[in-house]
């Protein structure tokens, strides 16, 4: 009987951990104040992949919507639409974070690396380009990735020898290299890093994914469709050329 008391006593000395992690989010830039028009264009996007946005976070940039904001209306639009709003970005004023946090918004800044009293201080922060050090060997896959299936290399490249299929999911934090058809939805650089890449031999995506910038499938040009092509960052946003073999 005593040993028992002593191990649940043990046991319950640690009931919570609290770490820091991060997590790729989907960003919503409001480019005025017309929640309805947001409304409205979250729902066509979710029509389009309703696998990869249904249910998905989300976090409203607000930088070019105004003063005038009802916060209350807008959480209940964005969950109306078919996605959680986690947070609102792009908002310096103490009033109106004050408001955003009343109807239940976190206040989220994009990190960023300050460096001050330097001779060599930029005048403008910028991210951070360089890869990701210390990276594991690739994560190779020879077999198809079936509809359903989700992959993610942590910390390192992956490598695809085979199909993935429409409703399949492929994550990396490093590039992602795709030797067969590509129906599903691939996510390269998931932690940030602007240059990771996806090479695909076939692309015939749902939505393709750098450093959380995406496209959907109908942001695809027809002379890339199903074609072999290489997908990075260029100035910030997605780039698509055709691969050279």
């Amino acid at each position: 009987m005593v040993n028992l008391s002593i191990n649940l006593n043990n046991a319950m000395t640690k009931t919570t951990e609290l770490k820091g992690s991060s997590f790729t989010l989907s960003a919503l830039h409001l480019i005025d104040g017309d929640i309805k028009k947001a409304s409205d264009h979250l729902k066509e996007k979710i029509e389009l992949a309703p696998n990869f946005f249904a249910s998905a976070p989300v976090v409203i940039d607000i930088s070019n919507a105004g003063k005038d904001i009802n916060f209350e209306q807008l959480k209940v639009a964005i969950v109306d639409a078919g996605m959680i709003p986690v947070g609102i970005s792009g908002c310096k004023e103490q009033a109106l974070q004050n408001q955003a946090k009343s109807a239940g918004f976190a206040i989220m800044n994009a990190a960023r690396t300050v460096k001050e009293n330097t001779a060599a201080e930029s005048t403008e922060a910028e991210p951070s380009s360089q890869p990701v050090q210390g990276r594991e060997s690739a994560l190779i896959i020879r077999t198809p990735v079936r509809s359903g299936q989700q992959i993610y290399a942590k910390n390192r490249d992956l490598i695809i020898l085979n199909h993935v299929s429409a409703g399949a999911e492929i994550i990396a934090d490093g590039c992602i290299h795709i030797y067969g058809t590509l129906r599903g939805r691939a996510l390269a650089g998931a932690n940030g890093d602007l240059e990771a890449t996806i090479f695909c031999q076939n692309l015939q995506s749902e939505l393709i994914s750098v450093a959380g910038n995406y496209w959907l499938s109908d942001n695809i040009q027809d002379e890339f469709w199903g074609k072999g092509v290489v997908i990075s960052i260029t100035d910030n946003t997605l780039s698509i050329e055709h691969l050279a073999l």
